[in-house]
């Protein structure tokens, strides 16, 4: 048996591109988090509730 969850290791192409985008958040300086950070919340809000016309940018 394995620690690792049952889709560890299963890319759907997804969780990668947010993975990424949190990542360069991180990387920012402590400042700029909370504006990077509010800048995604209200992407992924959107993302969620359906708003096409505010989808990648």
């Amino acid at each position: 048996m394995s620690d690792e969850p049952q889709d560890a290791g299963q890319d759907d192409g997804v969780s990668d591109g947010l993975v990424d985008r949190l990542d360069v958040i991180e990387e920012q300086p402590l400042a700029a988090r909370a504006d990077a950070y509010a800048h995604l919340h209200e992407q992924l809000r959107r993302t969620l509730e359906g708003d096409d016309d505010h989808g990648r940018g």
